[in-house]
């Protein structure tokens, strides 16, 4: 069993030293991930790779969060939801008139990530993306993980636990099936 799995299961199991142990192993792999949800934003946005991981942690290592990890998988598969949130929570707030909210849409190239959406097309899709997940919820997840958190096919694939191939179809449907929802405004790729 690999160590963050081990530590997973003994935090679940009450070991309050674990999450202290934890950091540490999964740090660099959720600096990663955040750094490439980040790569692409504006000079002067606001939030840094290492504020979103230390953030995401603080989200997922709280005392409210009664979350139990079955694996190392599905440890990330939370880290990318609470990335998520966060950007978000970010997006609303910079969306707000006084934090020039008021600023005009500009179209985007077909590269678009998470990182790189204005904060109405990042409201948009997380519209499109909760409604997806009460038709979908595996599908949601998937986009979650592809496009929140980086995560290449074969990489999303193993963290749900199923194959690359099926992995792909979802993924062409949800991207169809988000395209409709979002009447064409933001291109997922």
């Amino acid at each position: 069993m690999h160590d963050v799995t081990t530590l997973l299961l003994k935090i679940d199991a009450g070991d309050e030293t674990g999450i202290d142990r934890l950091f540490p192993l999964v740090y660099k792999e959720l600096r990663r991930m955040a750094a490439i949800k980040l790569a692409g934003e504006f000079q002067d946005h606001s939030l840094q790779a290492t504020a979103l991981v230390h953030e995401a942690y603080v989200r997922l290592g709280g005392s409210e969060n009664d979350q139990q990890w079955q694996s190392r998988g599905h440890f990330f598969s939370a880290a990318a939801e609470a990335m998520r949130r966060i950007l978000i929570d970010h997006a609303r707030k910079r969306k707000t008139a006084k934090r020039g909210g008021d600023r005009q849409r500009v179209e985007l190239d077909p590269s678009v990530t998470a990182d790189t959406c204005d904060a109405d097309e990042l409201l948009d899709l997380d519209a499109a993306l909760s409604q997806l997940e009460e038709a979908d919820a595996e599908s949601a997840k998937l986009v979650k993980l592809r496009f929140f958190a980086g995560l290449s096919n074969e990489k999303a694939a193993a963290s749900m636990g199923i194959s690359p191939r099926k992995a792909q179809y979802m993924w062409a449907f949800a991207r169809a099936w988000l395209r409709q929802k979002i009447n064409g405004n933001l291109q997922i790729d």
